[in-house]
């Protein structure tokens, strides 16, 4: 017997599953049903039958088996989360609702983010069954489609469009194909999804099947000869096997090549070696039946193609009906393909436990196989008591275990084989091996971490955090970096949000238990860098941060060598009352504030933080300036350090935070004080010498006013920094000025700074002098785009001057308050995860920069609500729609979220008389929408409105108001009041309502008395 091969170059991952079977809604629940080996086929009444549609005398007859695998919650869907609308989603075919669903969680449980945008192209190849739900539920429904165009009911139950609709809700560019062979359709898509990643098409791919036969509790009449098992049971390969059961299930894998997944630290379940797909042709009793040739030959070249001795398979999970004629052939094929020589090798199928998945059971088969190998338990096949008289397992290598066994290694790795037949001939092997050893350790990250948890709305949000929390606490020898790295790649943020910051596992089990409903949704907002001046300085500022952020350690050493009173020492080293002495001159303060906001500022932006737009108070400004590209680094730092020395040498002064606007400050001030800032529409800073400023602080104190002395060396922005200005002017020429290349608003006028003002030397003069107005600044800044108000330095006093935002803005600090003396790392994480909880950009791929491994997480849950068409034999619509359902209700374990906002759902109490415009508006909405939960100003689009749904209402509101619309009028006006709106505008004037109308009247009459008879005569003509 060989051992492993070299790679061939064609192994492909399995790195993601996905699946819901009957008795799991999960892929552990799953595995969990295999190993215990019991059938999860469900068995029901006669009366069940009848209620679900069959005939009462079939359903009584004495060969009606009830049984069937039953999938719960198929009437269920996450609507929200792929944009239908309660009607669209009631025609959606339930078999693509649940592949959509499975398809996401697929993906998340592979570590990568549905719409993820213009990434590497993803492939998607699946299957499905007949639509049940269209023959037995909508076309059986007297009014079920009333409305519905025949585009319409193709849209929403054409098989065809399975891999495209999930490539499109998933925004997945690789090829899309939907696979239909029958019995083996999501084996073969898995092939194909093989051959495509092979051959370069999409660099990763999303495989698999559905089917879902409805009415769920409707079972079969048995005949003799059929396919069906007299005893309700699917015994393969035993002595009491006579046909198959049928169920309902979906199953997707997510596939890369081997190199590929290895390469990027993916969780790899298994390795598909190789596959073969063939077909019998007509060598075979019928069109139905299998046949040995076509199955030996695909067996034969899996092998080849896997470059493996077939001695070396010891499990196959087989396709296995059950069926007299089907089983002895399968082993037939078997036996002269793998040989009677080699190794024990077992055989499964699931079929005996979940029965026969159509077009979805390759896929769980490999999903079973997979498991098997990467736990190293050979599954068991406990109904199995006796062979078939014509199935010989004495003399050759194979077996049926009847419990679950460890799975030996045979001179090398485990390795197995899948089969899956369909009717027609068409016939799929895959040959597979236990996945390689996991990757080293990930790095070990940040001391803090952050995790990342979105949903659309907020029960699904906090599931989530319940089931992670639960995840976590089972798994303690997860790596805390892998998971956050998990979270930050692997999963679409959705608008309601919420960010964790930890330490190690327990404390992220302490943290998430901690986890409640944010107060708003999140929107896109934009970066401002908000710079604070001189005061906010003080020793050991960004420490954690030097020691443990490259990028913020590398702009501090560089200002430390450009320096000549050793930056660092000061900061981070030597006696801290001593050092915060020497800080506290202007000449030290100024250069060590400097850079460190510089310094954060570059983190922030190594973290994808590129500002919108910055302000900086005073000093701040050339922070900004530096930022935005109007300095260098190094004739920033020079110039800062000449201006902090030139102020150090000036007489000493103060300065007075003064609660009044400016206008009631002016009068008071003498010739020596001057206003230095405007902060806010009633606080103003006074600066000047320190008697003068003792002088007017005494007197706005007496005269009610709340004064506040600043803990300044110097009487900045005021007349006794004129002596400045020459030195500084010479020094400042000699400095290279250029246009910002990042808009920030000016200290000097309140507005964004011009180009022709950041080149000129005098502006910087003028800004060492006049009043900084930081007020008007800000309300600039509040008049713009919904923005996260960052500010990048220490302590809190810009936020503090902003004030309220309203909702549109954010206030965040980038480094710790002073006062409170917190960690710079976790305060760096925290605020990283309150700007992603806000809306900013954060690039979370930079926040560990030395990589981390994809692992397995709990997926998001859907937010699932029934919509369903009942076969009813009644007229008039019969769409249904529930309440949500919970998700211990549904699904515990499957994913949801999405990118729209939800419905405003206005009350009914909102509702426009039924004869008015309005009404009639509304109506043409709810019935077509197929819901009553529509107000006046619900969005159509935020509905799940699509184009050819606008069209019908067009029409619909142009045949009942008589009022021609553009085809577009949805796009304009897509809310209920905006389109009445748009019909009023298009409405012409009646006789009646000139009548009712004295000025419109007496208008119309003017107007006619300037025509002369043959023109009016030629208006009428004309319809006007």
């Amino acid at each position: 017997m060989t051992g492993q091969p070299e790679p061939t170059g064609l192994e492909i991952a399995v790195v993601g599953m996905a699946g819901r079977f009957p008795g799991a809604d999960t892929v552990g629940r799953f595995w969990d049903n295999v190993l215990d080996g019991g059938e999860r086929i469900t068995s029901f009444t006669a009366e069940d039958s009848i209620a679900a549609g069959v005939a009462p005398d079939q359903a009584r007859h004495p060969d009606y088996r009830h049984v069937h695998g039953v999938l719960d919650g198929v009437e269920h869907f996450d609507n929200g989360l792929f944009g239908y609308t309660p009607r669209d989603a009631a025609l959606l075919d339930p078999q693509q609702r649940v592949f959509l669903e499975c398809a996401w969680a697929a993906m998340e449980d592979a570590g990568y983010a549905p719409r993820a945008g213009a990434g590497a192209p993803v492939g998607v190849y699946a299957g499905a069954s007949q639509n049940a739900y269209l023959l037995g539920n909508l076309l059986r429904t007297p009014g079920a489609l009333a409305d519905t165009s025949p585009q319409e009911l193709l849209l929403a139950t054409e098989k065809d469009l399975l891999a495209a609709r999930v490539s499109y809700h998933l925004d997945l560019r690789g090829p899309s194909v939907s696979v239909q062979s029958s019995c083996s359709s999501s084996m073969v898509a898995v092939h194909m999804a093989c051959q495509a990643l092979l051959a370069g098409e999409c660099e990763m791919a999303l495989a698999g099947g559905v089917s879902i036969h409805v009415p769920q509790h409707e079972g079969y009449l048995y005949s003799a000869g059929s396919v069906f098992s007299a005893g309700g049971h699917c015994l393969p390969f035993d002595a009491g096997a006579d046909g198959t059961v049928f169920g309902n299930g979906v199953g997707a894998v997510v596939l890369k090549p081997l190199a590929d997944a290895v390469a990027d630290r993916d969780t790899i379940h298994a390795v598909i070696l190789g596959s073969a797909v063939n077909n019998d042709g007509a060598r075979r009793l019928s069109f139905t039946a299998p046949g040995v040739d076509g199955q030996v030959a695909v067996v034969r070249a899996a092998h080849r193609v896997a470059g493996v001795d077939p001695r070396t398979i010891t499990y196959v999970e087989t396709h296995g009906t059950g069926t007299s004629l089907g089983d002895p052939i399968e082993f037939e094929a078997l036996t002269e393909a793998l040989g009677r020589d080699g190794a024990p090798c077992a055989l499964g199928t699931l079929k005996a436990q979940i029965g026969h998945l159509s077009s979805a059971a390759g896929v769980a088969g490999l999903i079973k196989t997979a498991l098997a190998l990467k736990h190293r338990v050979l599954p068991p096949s406990r109904h199995f008591t006796r062979p078939n008289p014509e199935i010989d397992l004495d003399s050759g290598r194979f077996r049926l275990l009847t419990e679950a066994t460890p799975w030996p290694e045979h001179d090398g790795p485990r390795r197995a084989a899948v089969s899956s037949f369909g009717i027609g001939g068409t016939n799929a092997h895959m040959v597979l091996e236990e996945p390689p050893p996991p990757p080293p350790p990930s790095p070990a990250g940040r001391g803090h971490e952050v995790l990342l948890l979105s949903a659309r709305e907020d029960e699904p949000l906090l599931e989530l955090a319940t089931r992670l929390r639960e995840h976590l606490a089972a798994h303690p020898r997860t790596a805390l970096t892998d998971v956050a790295g998990t979270l930050h790649s692997g999963r679409t943020p959705q608008r309601r949000r919420a960010a964790v910051t930890c330490t190690d596992l327990s404390s992220a089990v302490d943290a998430l238990a901690a986890v409640r409903a944010p107060a708003a949704d999140t929107r896109d907002r934009g970066v401002v860098f908000m710079f604070p001046g001189q005061g906010s300085q003080r020793v050991g500022m960004g420490r954690e941060l030097y020691e443990t952020e490259g990028t913020f350690r590398s702009w501090i050493d560089a200002a430390d060598e450009r320096l000549d009173f050793g930056l660092r020492n000061l900061l981070y080293a030597g006696d801290r009352e001593e050092n915060a002495r020497t800080l506290a001159h202007t000449a030290y303060t100024q250069p060590a504030l400097f850079a460190v906001e510089h310094a954060l500022a570059r983190l922030w932006m190594e973290l994808g933080l590129t500002p919108r737009a910055m302000i900086g108070h005073s000093l701040g400004e050339y922070v900004a300036a530096t930022v935005a590209g109007c300095l260098d680094f190094d004739d920033a730092l020079d110039l800062i350090a000449a201006r902090a020395r030139l102020m150090q040498d000036r007489p000493p002064g103060a300065m007075l935070t003064v609660g009044l606007p400016v206008d009631e400050v002016l009068p008071a001030l003498d010739a020596d004080t001057a206003v230095a800032a405007v902060n806010g529409p009633a606080l103003c800073v006074v600066s000047g010498p320190e008697a003068s400023v003792e002088t007017l602080e005494k007197r706005l104190r007496e005269d009610g006013a709340t004064c506040r002395r600043l803990r300044t060396s110097h009487a900045f922005h005021s007349p006794m920094m004129e002596a400045v200005a020459g030195p500084f002017a010479s020094r400042l020429r000699r400095a290279v000025l250029r246009p910002p290349r990042i808009p920030f608003v000016s200290n000097l006028t309140g507005d964004w700074i011009r180009a022709e003002e950041a080149v000129d030397p005098e502006y910087w003069i003028r800004h060492m002098l006049a009043p900084v107005r930081f007020h008007q600044g800000v309300e600039r800044l509040l008049s713009g785009p919904a923005s996260v108000l960052l500010e990048v330095g220490p302590g809190s006093t810009l936020r503090s001057l902003v004030g309220r935002t309203g909702d549109d803005h954010v206030l965040l600090g980038g480094l710790p308050d002073p006062e409170r003396d917190a960690d710079g790392g976790a305060y760096l994480a925290r605020t990283a995860g309150r700007l992603w909880e806000a809306g900013a950009p954060v690039d979370w791929n930079r926040w560990h920069p030395d990589g981390w491994s994809r692992v397995p997480l709990p997926t998001y849950p859907f937010r699932r609500r029934r919509h369903w068409v009942e076969p009813a034999s009644g007229s008039g619509p019969a769409f249904a729609a529930a309440a949500p359902q919970t998700p211990a209700a549904t699904d515990r374990q499957t994913p949801a979220a999405t990118d729209a906002p939800p419905p405003t759902n206005t009350p009914a109490a909102a509702d426009e008389p039924a004869g008015s415009l309005s009404g009639t508006v509304l109506r043409i909405w709810r019935d077509l929408l197929g819901t009553d939960d529509i107000g006046p100003d619900d969005d159509f689009f935020e509905f799940g409105g699509h184009s050819l749904l606008a069209s019908r209402i067009i029409a619909k509101v142009a045949d009942a108001t008589g009022v021609g619309l553009p085809g577009d009028a949805l796009y304009t006006a897509p809310t209920p009041r905006e389109l009445v709106a748009l019909v009023e505008e298009r409405q012409e004037p009646d006789a009646g309502a000139a009548a009712a109308d004295p000025e419109l009247m007496a208008r119309l009459i003017a107007d006619i008395a300037e025509l002369s008879p043959e023109e009016v005569e030629q208006q009428l003509r004309e319809g006007n």
